[in-house]
């Protein structure tokens, strides 16, 4: 304290003229009292970007709250979805049920993998054939991990069984390194495939959904979850709960689950999932499950929070079942509904 009086006199009796200090003395004083107002300022500005920081996660935590769960709503009133992009349509009729953003192309992350399911199985490679992951299938791009390490051996089957169940990466690109012509050949057989389709807006650049340019619409992804339901190996894939897999070296099996918690959860019926996710998507998540006694074909893009599409899927069943008697038959959101381009 009695620093502080001292230091707080002299510097009144320097602007007096009442004292001489040497003007490299000044100079020095001046330059660290310049540096200790510039670190307040950037404290300030530091203190006040965690400020921001903290209010923008409070906001965010506080929508992933509000649409993670269904448990409140009962169905009425007009249906909400955390999803930014989204579609719901009756899987025998075409007819749109509910529609948002649906033109708006926008990654897709591991949505992707249907079509390379499809690719895989319209090549008709031998699904026992033993197959391994190579340097290749490492993930560069966003640096994911795996527990399939290089060299690891299985049946080409089985390997597609974890690429769409548990979204495995690295299963999803040996099935195409392991494809004549190699990758390449096997991203442009799987834009071939979109256009046979008519998913006029689609386009991809790799086989797992990593790439943030294999891009779609929510109306082109319903087409190709109607074309991925004709296969059978693919249904039972991605509505599989889980699955253990003995891998080399390894004395115990190791449990692989669907990323999809409702196909583990089991209380709905589902016949094909898929899910999603890199920064660029967002939580992601197309299925064909029967909703209030009807097929349906549901596509959730870009919604944010780990939970927002489960809820935002729960809260669709219960609008549905609420509202069936009115759902049937009509079409709402849209004024014309989706045509759905069947297997050829």
């Amino acid at each position: 304290m009695m620093k502080l009086i001292f230091k707080n006199i002299l510097i009144a009796y320097l602007a007096l003229g009442l004292v001489a200090v040497p003007t490299e003395v000044l100079a020095a004083h001046k330059k660290s009292s310049k540096r200790v107002i510039s670190s307040r300022h950037q404290l300030s500005r530091v203190k006040a970007q965690k400020v921001n920081l903290r209010l923008r996660t409070s906001r965010a935590l506080q929508v992933q709250r509000q649409y993670a769960t269904a448990e409140s709503y009962d169905g009425s009133g007009v249906l909400q979805l955390a999803s930014n992009k989204a579609l719901i349509i009756n899987q025998n009729t075409g007819e749109v049920l509910f529609a948002k953003n649906t033109n708006q192309p926008t990654p897709i992350a591991s949505i992707t993998k249907l079509m390379t399911a499809m690719v895989m199985l319209d090549a008709k490679l031998p699904q026992d054939e033993m197959i391994a992951i190579s340097e290749g299938d490492i993930d560069y791009l966003k640096g994911t991990g795996s527990r399939l390490s290089v060299g690891t051996q299985m049946k080409r089957g089985e390997f597609l069984q974890l690429a769409l169940m548990a979204s495995e990466n690295r299963a999803a690109s040996t099935l195409a390194t392991n494809y004549a012509g190699g990758k390449a050949a096997f991203v442009k057989v799987m834009n071939a495939k979109a256009h046979e389709l008519g998913l006029n807006n689609t386009h991809f650049v790799d086989p797992t959904g990593l790439d943030s340019e294999n891009v779609s619409t929510a109306e082109d992804l319903a087409k190709m979850v109607q074309a991925a339901y004709q296969y059978a190996e693919i249904r039972a894939a991605t509505t599989t709960a889980d699955r253990e897999v003995y891998l080399d070296g390894r004395e115990y099996p190791v449990t692989f689950k669907n990323t999809n918690g409702l196909v583990r959860e089991g209380e709905w019926e589902i016949g094909l999932s898929k899910t999603g996710f890199i920064n660029e998507a967002g939580r992601c998540l197309v299925m064909q499950a029967t909703i209030a006694g009807e097929p349906m074909i549901v596509v959730l893009l870009d919604s944010y929070g780990k939970l927002t599409r489960i809820g935002d899927a729960n809260r669709i069943r219960k609008w549905m079942e609420y509202n069936n008697s009115e759902l049937k038959g009509t079409t709402t959101g849209q004024s014309h509904p989706v045509v759905i381009a069947n297997n050829p």
